[in-house]
Parts: structure tokens; C-alpha cells; sequence
């Protein structure tokens, strides 16, 4: 009951007090009960009924030692933000563990593998058939990094095809996995130039910008500088998606 109870308030402050002020300058991202998948489900429409569109969620609940996303007992989760146009978004380390090559291995290791753990929940999600149960569900990745995704997808594409004589992937996924990816899935990034410059494979209307403030990898205070220099090569339509549009269609915000 405390713990429910912290969540509502954190919540509460972060919708009333923090969001609600700004005008529309901050966006609320609220919490849910993780331990309890009905009390998640009710927590989580209770903020899209007052105009919230995203939640947190672990990349690989498993880690946590909650159940995977495969066994349905997130299922009322995922049908409330269904219904009611809610992302599910996923930050870097949200199943409290970090990739590593070994457990001595310099900090840099972890900083240049930190995409690994989305990239591992994206596969997951891909082969879980969650996205076709729940076909207006969302995912967002964020501080992900999206270089990495084209060849994610071609895998699972060639693992869904090549792989099927004892998966039997398609059974349960009637279209490539790749399929359900594009405007469903956004990969969220700090700083990516490959990722910018391979727009078609990684999805023009799949990809956020972001500055992770107050964190090392952050752009700030230079971020305007370093947009400019990283989107001199985009016109003007696809800087807008990147920097604005494809967040206000994964949000469902009332602005342009």
C-alpha cells in the first residue's frame, strides 16, 4: 500500500504540479506498479485520462525477476495502452542490469555496449507476437541509440524465414518481424551519426532526438549547436521528424 501509494503521489506531481504548469514545455512520463500487473493496468488509465501517453516499463522484465512478456501477465497492461494510445517506454538499464564483456571490464565497455540491452528487448518484442495481439501498442527505446536497429531487423527477418522448419515463428507471426517494427517502435538518440546517415533502413518516422540531461552522454549545453551539425545533411521535412514531429506522433500530442 505504501508503495502504491508513493507511485500516485510521484504521479499526482508529476502531471499536476511539474507538467501541469509548463503549458504543454513538459511532457509527463509516469510510473506504474511494476510488482502488480492489475494495479499497473488501473494506474496507468488513470493518467491517460487525464492526457498522459507514457509509461515506464523494463527493457527485459526478466531481470527484475517479474514475468517476461511472453506469458500474458502484462497483457491487461498492454491492452490499456492500446486502448487508450499509451507508449511504453523503455530506458537503457530499466532491468537494472548493465551488458558487460566480463565482469572486471573497464567502464567504457558498458558505456559502448549500453545499446545492447534494447536491442535484445526489441527482438524480444519482434517474436513475441505482442505487437500483432495488440496492434496499436507503442514502444519507445530510449537513450538506445538506432544504428544498430537495421541490422536487428534484417536478422530477425532472416531467422523468421531461414529458421521456421523448428521455430515455427510463423505460426504466430504471419509477416516478417521487420513488418511490425516501422511506426510502432522508436528508437530515441543522443548522438548517432550512422544511424542519421542510414534513414531509410532505420526508419524515417521511427527515429526521436534527445539530449539525456543531466547524464554524461548529454549534448547540453551545446545541444542546438550539435543538432545544427548532425542534421546538415537532412532537409527540412525529415529535421522536423527527427526533432519533433515523430515524438508529437508517438506521444499523440495536440500541436505541430
Amino acid at each position: 500500500e505504501l508503495g502504491l501509494a508513493c507511485v500516485e503521489a510521484y504521479n499526482d506531481w508529476m502531471v499536476e504540479e511539474w507538467c501541469g504548469p509548463s503549458g504543454g514545455v513538459n511532457i509527463p512520463l509516469c510510473l506504474i506498479p511494476l510488482w502488480d500487473v492489475e494495479l499497473a493496468a488501473k494506474e496507468t488509465e488513470r493518467n491517460a485520462q487525464r492526457g498522459v501517453r507514457a509509461i515506464c516499463f523494463s527493457e527485459l522484465p526478466h531481470h527484475l525477476k517479474l514475468p517476461t512478456i511472453h506469458t500474458g501477465y502484462w497483457d491487461p497492461l498492454f491492452q490499456v495502452c492500446n486502448d487508450w494510445g499509451v507508449t511504453l517506454c523503455m530506458h537503457i538499464g530499466s532491468s537494472s542490469t548493465n551488458p558487460a564483456a566480463s565482469p572486471d571490464a573497464p567502464g567504457g565497455v558498458g558505456g559502448t555496449l549500453a545499446f545492447n540491452n534494447s536491442m535484445a528487448s526489441l527482438a524480444d518484442w519482434l517474436f513475441s507476437a505482442k505487437l500483432i495481439e495488440f496492434p496499436k501498442l507503442k514502444l519507445a527505446y530510449s537513450e538506445g541509440q538506432i544504428g544498430w536497429i537495421p541490422y536487428a531487423l534484417e536478422r530477425a527477418d532472416t531467422v523468421w524465414e531461414q529458421h521456421d522448419s523448428w521455430q515455427h515463428s510463423k505460426e504466430r507471426i504471419p509477416e516478417p518481424p521487420s513488418t511490425y517494427y516501422h511506426g510502432r517502435i522508436f528508437g530515441c538518440f543522443t548522438a548517432d551519426h550512422h544511424g542519421l546517415h542510414n534513414l531509410d533502413a532505420v526508419g524515417r518516422d521511427n527515429i526521436c532526438f534527445e539530449v539525456d540531461y543531466p547524464h554524461t552522454d548529454t549534448t547540453w549545453p551545446y545541444s542546438k549547436a550539435y543538432v545544427e551539425k548532425i542534421t546538415a545533411h537532412l532537409d527540412d521535412q525529415m529535421t522536423y521528424k527527427v526533432l519533433r514531429g515523430n515524438a508529437i506522433k508517438m506521444l499523440e500530442l495536440d500541436r505541430v
